[in-house]
């Protein structure tokens, strides 16, 4: 069974910088896609950024300059979101998306975390 596991969110002013990291277990043999989407009240689930096996990134227009997308080079299982300069509009529910071949199967499959609160306010 897998597992995507988030954390680091929270609330915080805007202009504030938050973390949010997303762990995956369980009997992976590849990874080929990490990403991040969010979710705001009344609104569809968007795409964040993205991050494939080549390292190759993209972003939301929304978010360009102010959040990173990387992977842990030593736990090659873990993903982060750097965000920065944050913004009332960034409130949502953020979720880890990963892009994994998993034993038995030699195909890929879409996985999800269970998400985390993101809150810009003063």
């Amino acid at each position: 069974q897998v597992q995507l596991v988030e954390s680091g969110g929270g609330s915080v002013q805007p202009g504030g910088s938050l973390r949010l990291s997303c762990v995956a277990s369980g009997r992976i043999n590849r990874i080929n896609s990490m990403g991040w989407y969010r979710q705001a009240p009344g609104q569809e689930r968007e795409l964040v950024a993205h991050i494939l096996i080549d390292i190759s990134t993209n972003y939301a227009d929304s978010v360009k300059g102010r959040f990173t997308i990387s992977r842990d080079n030593a736990n090659t299982n873990t993903v982060y979101l750097q965000m920065n300069s944050l913004r009332s509009e960034d409130t949502g529910v953020y979720y880890c998306s990963m892009g994994l071949v998993v034993s038995p199967w030699p195909f890929e499959q879409t996985y999800w975390g269970q998400g985390t609160q993101v809150t810009v306010s003063s």
